[in-house]
C-alpha cells in the first residue's frame, strides 16, 4: 500500500483510515455551523516573550511563549511552516497534569521569530539557535530541560541534543518524524506544496480550510494554530490563486431554503467588505524554498536518535512509518515509543491529550517530575 508520506517535513497532512481523505467528500449534518473564528494565544499560554539573540550579523528575535515557574522545562519545537501556536491547546493540557514549565519557540523565519538571515533554515543553524535561546533564558546554569519537537522540529530537536546545545537535557521526545519515511517523501514533497491554495481571504477561511481538508483534525487547535501559518498582505483580492470557498471535494448538505439565503447574503457582504479591504492571507513561510535543507534535516536522523545518551520517546501516527533502523532499536528497548491512531499527522494538535498523558507518563515514570496534586492519571 502506498504510504501517506509527503507531508512527514511539514505539521499536518492529509489524515488517514478513519477520517477525511484527500480528495474525498466531507458532509455536514443539515444548517450545522462551526465557529472558525481564531482563538488568542493567552488562553493557553501564561506570557509571550521576544528573546534577543546576539550574532555576528546582528540581533536575531526568537517569539517564545511561557507558562509555569517550577519544574523542569519543556522545550517545543513546531514543524515546518507552523509555529509555536500549534503547542496551545497541548500546553494547557500537560501544564494541568504535571508539574512543569513550557517554553513554545517560533523557530527561524516561522511566525512571529524575526532573524538577520531566514533563508537559513539548516539543521546545524537551527539547532545553534535553541541553544542560544536556552542560554539566553536561563544564562550558564540551565534547569532540566525535556526536548519535544514534532516532525521537521522533532528533527531538529534530534540535531540539538546529539550537537549537546543543551548541556541540562533530561530527554527527547519526538512526534511523527522517521527518517526512512521522511526521505522518501521528499520527492513528492513539491506536488503537495502546489496543491495547497496560495491565498485566503480572511483568517476564518484559512482556518476552515485546514480543519475541512483534514491538515488540521481538532478544530479548537485549528483556531489557534493557523494564526501563526498565515499572515495578511495587502494586495488586489482579485489576485489569482484566492480561496474563497474550501475547494473541491467538500459539500454541505444544503439547508433549508431561508437558512441558505441568508448565509448567501452574509456571504455576499463579508466578500463585499473583504473587496474594500483588498485584504487576503497567504502563507508565512514559503516550504518550496526551503528544498535544498530538507535532506539535511533527515538523513542519519535514525542513527543519531538511536545514540543519543538520554531517555527517549517516539510518538507516532502509524506503525508504518518506522524504518529499519529504529524498529531494530525498539526491539532492543534504545526507547519508548506509543502509536497513537486515529490521528493525521498533526498528532499534537489532533490529540492533544493522548500526547500529553503519553509524556506526563514518561517524565513521570523517569522521576523527571510528578504528577499535579488532584489530577487522576
Amino acid at each position: 500500500m502506498e504510504k501517506q508520506l509527503h507531508l512527514n517535513l511539514l505539521a499536518s497532512r492529509p489524515p488517514m483510515a478513519g477520517g477525511f481523505q484527500s480528495g474525498s467528500k466531507m458532509k455536514m449534518g443539515p444548517g450545522r455551523k462551526r465557529d472558525f473564528s481564531p482563538l488568542p494565544w493567552s488562553q493557553y499560554f501564561e506570557t509571550m516573550e521576544d528573546i534577543v539573540v546576539e550574532n555576528e550579523n546582528g540581533k536575531d528575535i526568537f517569539r517564545i511563549y511561557c507558562s509555569g515557574s517550577h519544574g523542569p522545562v519543556l522545550l517545543l519545537l513546531h514543524g515546518g511552516g507552523h509555529s509555536a501556536l500549534s503547542w496551545a491547546v497541548f500546553t494547557a493540557i500537560i501544564y494541568s497534569r504535571i508539574t512543569c514549565r513550557v517554553v513554545a519557540m517560533d523557530l527561524r523565519a516561522h511566525g512571529d521569530t524575526k532573524v538577520k538571515n531566514p533563508e537559513d533554515l539548516s539543521a546545524d543553524t537551527m539547532a545553534k539557535d535553541i541553544g542560544k535561546v536556552v542560554e539566553a533564558l536561563y544564562g550558564d546554569n540551565p534547569p532540566p530541560i525535556m526536548l519535544i519537537g514534532h516532525s521537521m522540529g522533532g528533527a531538529i530537536a534530534v540535531h540539538t541534543a546529539t550537537a549537546n546545545h543543551i548541556p541540562s537535557l533530561l530527554g527527547l521526545c519526538v512526534i511523527d518524524v522517521v527518517e526512512g519515511t521522511a526521505m522518501d517523501a521528499l520527492n513528492s514533497m513539491q506536488n503537495f506544496l502546489r496543491s495547497r491554495p496560495k491565498t485566503f481571504r480572511s483568517l476564518e477561511n484559512a482556518i476552515e480550510w485546514s480543519v475541512k481538508s483534514g491538515q488540521i483534525r481538532n478544530i479548537e487547535s485549528a483556531r489557534v494554530s493557523m494564526g501563526g501559518q498565515v499572515k495578511k498582505c495587502e494586495e488586489s483580492s482579485s489576485s489569482s490563486g484566492v480561496s474563497n470557498s474550501i475547494g473541491e471535494g467538500i459539500i454541505e448538505e444544503e439547508e433549508d431554503e431561508e437558512a441558505e439565503e441568508e448565509s448567501s447574503k452574509k456571504r455576499a457582504k463579508e466578500d463585499d467588505q473583504e473587496t474594500k479591504k483588498e485584504s487576503i492571507f497567504t502563507w508565512r513561510v514559503e516550504l518550496s524554498k526551503t528544498e535544498k535543507y530538507w535532506e539535511g534535516w533527515f538523513k542519519g536522523l535514525s542513527a543519531l536518535f538511536l545514540t543519543t545518551p538520554v531517555p527517549k520517546l517516539l510518538l507516532l501516527a502509524g506503525v508504518d512509518r518506522l524504518d529499519k533502523d529504529l524498529t531494530i532499536g525498539q526491539m532492543q528497548g534504545k526507547f519508548q515509543m506509543q502509536v497513537l491512531p486515529q490521528c493525521g499527522h498533526a498528532v499534537h494538535e489532533d490529540a492533544p491529550e493522548k500526547v500529553a498523558d503519553a509524556l506526563a507518563t514518561f517524565m513521570v515514570r523517569h522521576k523527571f517530575t510528578e504528577f499535579k496534586e488532584g489530577y487522576l492519571c
